[in-house]
């Protein structure tokens, strides 16, 4: 046996002295019998100046707000009469200076001969202990704050959104324009599936928002995907999320659109774009509401109203082997076409002064209306670019304009030349395939970016890319 083990053997008050809680040592009078350093550095009290006296009315006098702690009170100076080991935590012992500590310590009966002799009280300074967790409550508090401004500000934006729907498009007095609203109307208070189908620039978005408004998920998150913006592999982890450490670059494990949609509408834009091996997992998650993260094998359930939309034809690519059979009939239960512009024209009279309300005040213009001539060229073009080419050259003519009637001041392509109504000599995606093409050589060909063909044709860059991989545009070099 070494001779520092016999060292503690022969003078148990060296491990006691050694320790770094404090202790105090009691006899059945409530006196002082021993005190360790520990004791005497966090409370300032010596053990000369409390040995033999009634430790109790130095540290343990008045509770942490002052008020009186009386000593029959004391959980240690109960030990020491019904022979009970106590853990107490809340108090707070007091310092010579006069200041206190939170302390959490367990008091613990003395034996000898099968007689109670006193008690052993351990004690720390959980002071630090004390500040993190109320830093954490301060922080969980922030974080409700924070969520519940989240919440109002989505509520104000969703009550922006649908202020200013009207404003783009969807408004109109037209046979085809007024039998689609209904349809908005029949379907809206309904969970079903919604297939929006329409030509580029129509709106379709805006007929998904509404439908999401007009539904009893009102006050719920709407969640657009855009199916064509993303990679298939990143797409997968976009739509259900992933776990960390799923892929290499999943740091943290993240929520999917299907998540964040939960109670609410979920919009899948674009459908046509969804590569096959998503298709199949967007299928399992329609028919039976429940999915699993990328990397993940907990089963997830949601509960989410699907709205999909598509300028594509669906069911030609499920002939041609491009899309799913099972999930087009999963997705069209209630059809929605929406009506190309060209299509109803007696709407551009109200369409533009909507416009012009919307234009003058994010403009700070005072236009009254729209010249008669004017109204008149508009009528008479094809718009291939629907209702967000309107709303560019309508916000291009606001922005030059210098009196209270709004006059065309250039022409509505970049040829000059306006297509005449009955004018059919060329076909609708010729006259596309041109414009966009005089529009990316106007442009040195740079598609993204502010000054893009994109950003100048009012189209997302992967819609823009889409269209003319389909109408075969493309510069001698990799565009």
């Amino acid at each position: 046996m070494s001779s520092v083990i016999k060292h503690f053997l022969n003078d148990p008050k060296l491990l006691l002295n050694a320790v770094g809680e404090g202790i105090y040592g009691f006899d059945l009078s409530g006196n002082a019998v021993f005190i360790n350093p520990a004791a005497e550095k966090m409370t300032g009290w010596g053990a000369d100046e409390l040995l033999g006296k009634k430790i109790h009315q130095y540290h343990h006098h008045s509770h942490a707000d002052g008020s009186d702690y009386p000593a029959d009170e004391c959980q240690i100076y109960k030990t020491m009469f019904d022979g009970e080991t106590r853990y107490v935590k809340g108090e707070v012992f007091w310092r010579k200076d006069g200041s206190c500590f939170p302390v959490e310590y367990t008091s613990t009966p003395v034996y000898r001969d099968g007689q109670i002799i006193g008690a052993v009280a351990i004690f720390r300074d959980i002071s630090q202990q004390v500040k993190t967790e109320q830093a954490l409550r301060d922080a969980l508090k922030q974080v409700q704050s924070l969520s519940e401004q989240l919440k109002d500000e989505n509520s104000y934006l969703l009550s922006e959104i649908n202020q200013n729907w009207q404003g783009s498009g969807l408004v109109g007095e037209s046979h085809v324009f007024n039998r689609m609203l209904e349809q908005i109307k029949l379907v809206s208070k309904t969970d079903s599936t919604v297939l929006i189908q329409g030509e580029n620039g129509t709106g379709k978005e805006l007929v998904a928002r509404n439908l999401h408004y007009l539904s009893e998920r009102a006050e719920m998150p709407f969640v657009r995907v855009n199916c064509a913006a993303f990679s298939p592999s990143l797409l997968e982890s976009e739509l259900f999320g992933h776990e960390k450490g799923a892929f290499t670059g999943a740091h943290d494990k993240r929520k999917g659109r299907f998540e964040l949609a939960h109670n609410g509408t979920l919009f899948l834009d674009e459908i046509g774009e969804l590569p096959q091996e998503a298709q199949s997992k967007l299928l399992r998650v329609l028919q039976e509401q429940e999915f699993e993260r990328v990397g993940g094998s907990k089963t997830i359930s949601v509960n989410i109203r699907v709205i999909a939309a598509t300028n594509r034809d669906l069911w030609k690519m499920v002939e041609e082997g491009g899309f799913r059979m099972d999930l087009y009939y999963r997705l069209n239960v209630f059809p929605i076409k929406v009506p190309p512009l060209r299509d109803r024209k007696e709407d551009l009279p109200m369409l533009c002064a909507n416009m012009i309300s919307k234009l003058n005040v994010r403009l700070g213009k005072q236009i009254k209306g729209i010249a008669k001539s004017s109204l008149l060229k508009l009528k008479s073009y094809q718009w291939p670019g629907n209702i967000r080419e309107l709303q560019n050259v309508l916000e291009r003519e606001a922005i030059l304009s210098h009196s209270h009637t709004l006059h065309l001041s250039q022409p509505l392509n970049l040829d000059g030349h306006t297509v005449r109504e009955g004018e059919q000599s060329q076909s609708l995606e010729s006259i596309q395939k041109q414009h966009i093409t005089q529009v990316l050589e106007s442009c040195a060909w740079k598609i993204s970016g502010k000054g893009g063909a994109a950003d100048t044709l009012g189209l997302n860059e992967s819609t823009l890319r889409s269209k003319m991989k389909k109408l075969g545009i493309a510069k001698n070099r990799d565009i």
